[in-house]
Formats: C-alpha cells, sequence, structure tokens
C-alpha cells in the first residue's frame, strides 16, 4: 500500500494512493501514528480498504499532502553514510555509523515550503531515504532488522550548515529548525519496494541536477542501520531512520552552494516518488 496524509496542516485526515488516484480512509478512524503502526495498522488498513473498494471518495489531486507519517516520537538521522559524500565534505569513513536527531517539529509536507531559518546563510539540500519502524525495537539482530520495517518514505534532509558545523555543540542545531523534515509524497510499504538497497535517488535546484546517486553505495545498509540505532535507543513504532546522502549538497561545492529565497527543490526516489520545496526567508509572524 501506499499510505498518504493531506488536508490543512495540523488537521490532516488519511489516504492511500491505488494506481495512482488518492482515496479518502479518513472513516478508518485512525491516523498513521504510534498506536496504529503498533496495533497492526497497516493490515487492518488493506482489510478496511479491500472491503470498501468502490466506495471510498477520491481526494482531489491539487490538494495539499502532509507527512505521510504523523508526528514520530523521534526521527533519527545517520551521516556520512555514502563514500561519496564524506569525500566531498573532508569527512573520514565513519568506522561505524554517525547518529543525529532531528527535532520532530522540523516535519512538514513533501510539498511544503523550506523556511531558511533567521540568520541561517547556509541552508543546505539533503536527499534521502527514510525508514518506517513498524514495531518496538530494542536490541535487533541484523538479520531480523527488516521485521521491524513499516515502510520506506522520501525525505529532504535540510541542513543549516552553520549551525551544524560552525557553532559549539552538536549536529542537530543545523537539522532540526522549522520545515527541514519534509516527507513523503508518501509511505510505500515494505512489499511495495523490492529491493531496498538498490534504489536511485536525485535531486535538482531550479532543474540543474545536483544529487544522483544509489542505495547500493550505502557505506551501512538498512538492515544494519536499524540493528545499529537499536543498540542505543528503543525504536517506537512510527519512528523515523534517515539513511543518509549521497554526494552533491551545496556544501560539498568548491566555493559552495546555498538555497536562497525563490530556489526550487524537487527530489525524488525509485519507488517513493517525488516531492518539491519551494525556499522562502523566515519572517517574524
Amino acid at each position: 500500500m501506499k499510505l498518504i496524509r493531506w488536508g490543512a496542516a495540523d488537521q490532516e485526515k488519511t489516504g492511500v494512493i491505488i494506481n495512482d488516484i488518492w482515496y479518502d480512509t479518513s472513516a478508518f478512524g485512525e491516523d498513521y501514528n504510534e498506536k496504529f503502526f503498533n496495533d497492526n495498522g497497516l493490515a487492518r488498513l488493506e482489510a478496511f480498504v479491500k472491503e470498501n473498494e468502490g466506495k471510498l471518495a477520491q481526494i482531489p489531486a491539487d490538494t495539499r499532502l502532509g507527512s505521510p507519517v504523523a508526528r514520530p516520537s523521534k526521527i533519527v538521522c545517520i551521516g556520512l553514510n555514502y563514500a561519496d559524500h564524506a569525500k566531498e565534505t573532508n569527512a573520514p569513513l565513519p568506522p561505524e555509523p554517525v547518529i543525529f536527531m532531528k527535532s520532530t517539529t522540523a516535519l512538514t509536507g513533501p510539498f511544503d515550503d523550506i523556511v531558511i531559518p533567521k540568520n541561517s546563510v547556509k541552508t543546505d539540500w539533503e536527499v534521502e531515504l527514510a525508514v518506517v519502524i513498524g514495531k518496538k525495537a530494542s536490541y535487533v539482530d541484523e538479520a531480523e532488522a527488516l521485521d521491524y520495517v513499516a515502510g520506506y518514505v522520501l525525505h529532504n534532509d535540510v541542513s543549516e550548515r552553520e549551525f551544524q558545523i560552525e557553532r559549539n555543540g552538536t549536529w542537530d542545531k543545523g537539522k532540526g529548525c522549522d520545515t527541514f523534515a519534509p516527507l513523503g509524497p508518501f509511505l510505500a510499504t515494505k512489499d511495495e519496494i523490492a529491493d531496498v538497497d538498490n534504489l536511485r535517488l536525485w535531486l535538482n535546484v531550479n532543474g540543474k541536477k545536483m544529487q544522483d546517486g544509489n542505495t547500493s553505495n550505502f557505506i551501512f545498509n538498512v538492515p544494519f542501520v536499524i540493528s545499529y540505532v537499536s543498540q542505543f535507543m528503543t525504536l517506537l513504532p512510527g519512528d523515523v531512520i534517515s539513511t543518509g546522502t549521497p554526494a552533491g549538497v551545496g556544501l560539498g561545492f568548491n566555493p559552495p552552494v546555498y538555497l536562497k529565497e525563490g530556489d526550487v527543490v524537487e527530489l525524488g526516489i525509485d519507488g517513493l516518488g517525488t516531492s518539491k520545496q519551494q525556499v522562502r526567508n523566515y519572517v517574524k509572524n
């Protein structure tokens, strides 16, 4: 299945995509959140859709999409997980995964604006494959790690490089700003993706190709990452793990290239659709 959440921000309803048509599943009565995933929600939703075949209302194609996952307990990110990206940022290859956190308040829809934070001059882009956890995971064996996956989703790990690298402290400062986690357009359940370790992912800025990579070039693949993260924290249903970005980020150019107001970022992953965000400056409400 392909799951969507649609409607006004903070008022999203649920839906599914069948044969490229959006259908309203709000009568199912549950959001796509921790409780949903924990209570075998995917199987129950599938049964609901089959029982209501031909009865579900279509959602207009111009409707706003929100994140396909309701606000999770955490967004865990893996840094420097492609050798070419580590090289372009002059970072050594990590001997084990680099973990940082992205605030859940950064979560936004796949076509919502990216807002350049106040005092930012180095806002950057990063196309990434994200994994959505389907059941509680703690000290998971790598061989069993994919059993804990609900599905996969496209993620733009927007980053402010000065906040991230030049300001004292952790990477989290440059990763958790509002609008810095556009997720979607949809969550594809695990069965929709034949080989998660062989997916092309790409990103354009103003129509120019910046990133063009493949998950076959992971330093640490998806099962390893899930197992590894679960050694340090319990992953809850609906949690998101973003698996890193290939070469082509703005920081890697000489001189670096960063986002400015009016820029348009478009990105995609095989089997997970495309998203597009326009960039605008922060304006105090």
